[in-house]
């Protein structure tokens, strides 16, 4: 039987991502919580480029960067497909994937920053999740790919569940269900599938670790 490892942060929607993909393939594995304020000598072996999580250990053989993790898992493991077989449709969804890389920086700058900078951030944002709404979830699918979950919706995670803590603490309120009716709508489908309900990070727990670091931050760049 095949060892699989994953070297990960619970903070980091990124590890998540990987977290989702190994539960819906029905593919068991270790788990290693890593602190990355002290990083251990085997997360840096593993990935010595970047040295961030996560890190998928498959039979002793590393593979990092969250997007290519979940690449390697669909493709080793066929069961459950994440990305459709169709070639247009596969290649529509690597798009949206690479779209959803490229702007996901966006959510943690959001609690990086406040005023102006903020209103400019939030702008970005607002414009970029614009684009989704418009473009990526028309035709009333359930989902980003049709009725099924997919890898476009486990790449789409901090717009689900990690905006909503820094709209919180933040006072911004950027995911209107008026103005992003679709996007809300796929918001509540994408967390009632039992595989995200039951591996959601702490609320709490992280709320207030936002709020420190935020706190931290602005404390840092006033000083």
């Amino acid at each position: 039987m095949a060892v699989v490892k994953l070297f990960g942060a619970w903070t980091s929607p990124y590890c998540y991502r990987v977290i989702w993909a190994l539960k819906l393939k029905g593919i068991p594995y270790e788990y290693i919580e890593e602190d990355l304020s002290n990083k251990s000598p085997l997360l840096l072996q593993y990935n010595p480029i970047h040295e961030k999580v996560p890190v998928l250990l498959h039979d002793g053989k590393p593979i990092c960067e969250s997007t290519v993790i979940l690449r390697y898992i669909d493709e080793v493991w066929p069961q459950n497909p994440l990305l459709p077989a169709d070639p247009h449709e596969r290649a529509v969804a690597l798009f949206w994937i690479k779209f959803a890389d490229d702007k996901s920086p966006l959510i943690s700058k959001l609690y990086r920053t406040d005023g102006e900078e903020q209103k400019a951030v939030a702008k970005e944002c607002f414009e970029m999740l614009e684009v989704v709404e418009g473009h990526a979830l028309i035709g009333g699918k359930k989902f980003f790919g049709g009725d099924e979950i997919n890898m476009v919706d486990i790449a789409f995670c901090s717009f689900a569940h990690w905006l909503e803590y820094i709209e919180d603490f933040t006072g911004l309120k950027i995911v209107e269900p008026h103005k992003f009716p679709r996007l809300n709508s796929w918001i509540q489908n994408f967390k009632s599938v039992p595989v995200i309900k039951d591996n959601l990070l702490d609320t709490d727990k992280m709320s207030a670790l936002l709020k420190c670091r935020r706190e931290i931050l602005l404390a840092s760049k006033s000083s």
